[in-house]
């Protein structure tokens, strides 16, 4: 039995040393080294980012992307670009486009557009509002409740229905006309009555007709509509102004169930005066806040996470400052990726921050909401993780190894 026991102990390819009181190398010892030569010539298979892959500049990165024939994105290989002073240019031509030269005849046909689209239609009166009627030399039809009382509470409020009544001219509806046309129509009624009759009609106080500001302004709430055309940046003033978190360029227009971006930003910066559109009643207006302009820095940096960009401005030298900068004993400064998906084709951009001349670029290399910049550790530092990853393997396995086992005669 023990010479039975003893052969299936032994494997056929354990070595046996033959000498008085050697150790008999387990298998376990085999097993060790086996792998402990696997994991150090595979060093990929370390849990985490595998980022270092990018490093060949001839080589490509499948992303998904989005074509004009296939209706799901589809993977397609997106080069990585060195961010060199060319690109720069390249980007910065096309972030700013061409607009014509300020001369006399161009600023004349502009302003004279900006008044056609800035003319807006005569007030229409609505139910709730309240018109003050004057006829002259008649004040018992003008003031009729007493001389004293002010013009919105002597006035003639509009029913619900959009009628009116008044004396010597019975009900009338109002509803949907201006002023002038109830002006005649009040006229036509009383020359019965009176010979020659001069009257007016004005609005004493707006409320059928109202828009809404809300978001990150600092008075949200309803703004009555009035016969002065109303403007998404009057509206936004009405509203006490811009809060400090508020998006200038992400204002969303909600009209007749449709929502419309308006950026007021490129109003300040650029002069798109098309932002700045006329409200008509019933239209939302909510101020975003910068909850959207991020990036986000991550790898071997001091302090990786996100960072808010303000009004949508900041350079990848900025962002990288902001997280203390690089870790001077993890990074290696010569890898340092930003990746971008805002559009249907993402972009990978590198730059070598061990070159003299890569904070000037850094510095010139404009950044856009939701961009990602990666630095990458150094080679040192990923093989001490590799280290640290085997370790406790090749410590359990070897303590497993000296174990004795009684079955076996206390034999290892």
């Amino acid at each position: 039995m023990k010479q039975v026991i003893e052969g299936r102990a032994r494997a056929p390819h354990t070595l046996v040393m033959c000498h008085p009181g050697s150790r008999r190398v387990a298998p376990f010892r085999g097993l060790l080294l086996a792998a402990l030569c696997a994991s150090l010539g595979a060093c990929a298979v370390v849990p985490g980012d595998k980022a270092y892959s990018l490093r060949d500049q001839q080589s490509s990165v499948k992303l998904p992307v989005k074509t004009a024939d296939a209706a799901e994105p589809v993977p397609d290989n997106v080069a990585i670009k060195p961010i060199t002073a060319e690109l720069i240019i390249e980007q910065l031509k096309a972030a700013a486009p061409a607009r014509p030269k300020a001369t006399s005849d161009n600023l004349t046909t502009a302003s004279s557009r900006a008044t056609a689209q800035q003319t807006a239609p005569d007030y229409k009166i609505g139910p709730g509002d309240i018109l003050s009627i004057i006829v002259w030399d008649h004040p018992e039809l003008t003031t009729p409740a007493g001389q004293y009382r002010s013009a919105d509470q002597a006035g003639t409020v509009v029913n619900e229905d959009g009628t009116i009544y008044y004396p010597y001219v019975g009900t009338l509806q109002v509803s949907g006309k201006t002023t002038r046309q109830v002006r005649d129509m009040i006229a036509g009624k009383l020359s019965k009555y009176i010979e020659k009759v001069q009257l007016d009609v004005r609005m004493a106080a707006f409320r059928s007709k109202r828009v809404y500001v809300v978001g990150e302004v600092n008075k949200p709430g309803l703004q009555e509509v009035t016969d002065i055309p109303m403007t998404v940046l009057e509206a936004v003033n009405r509203a006490g102004g811009f809060g400090p978190e508020a998006d200038h360029s992400r204002v969303l227009l909600t009209r007749k169930g449709v929502t419309y971006r308006v950026d007021i930003q490129a109003m300040y910066e650029a002069g798109a005066t098309e932002q700045n559109t006329l409200l008509e009643p019933g239209d939302i207006l909510n101020v975003q806040d910068r909850s959207f302009n991020k990036v986000f820095v991550l790898g071997a940096v001091q302090k990786p996470g996100s960072l808010v960009m303000s009004k949508k401005r900041s350079t990848l030298a900025e962002a990288l400052a902001d997280a203390g900068y690089i870790a001077q004993d993890q990074a290696n400064p010569k890898w340092i990726y930003v990746m971008r998906g805002d559009s249907d084709v993402p972009e990978l951009f590198h730059l070598d921050g061990s070159s003299p001349d890569s904070m000037l670029l850094a510095d010139r290399f404009t950044l856009k909401p939701r961009d990602i910049v990666y630095v990458d550790a150094a080679d040192v530092v990923r093989w001490n993780r590799v280290i640290s990853n085997i370790l406790p393997t090749a410590t359990t396995l070897y303590q497993t190894s000296l174990t004795r086992y009684p079955l076996f005669g206390g034999r290892q």
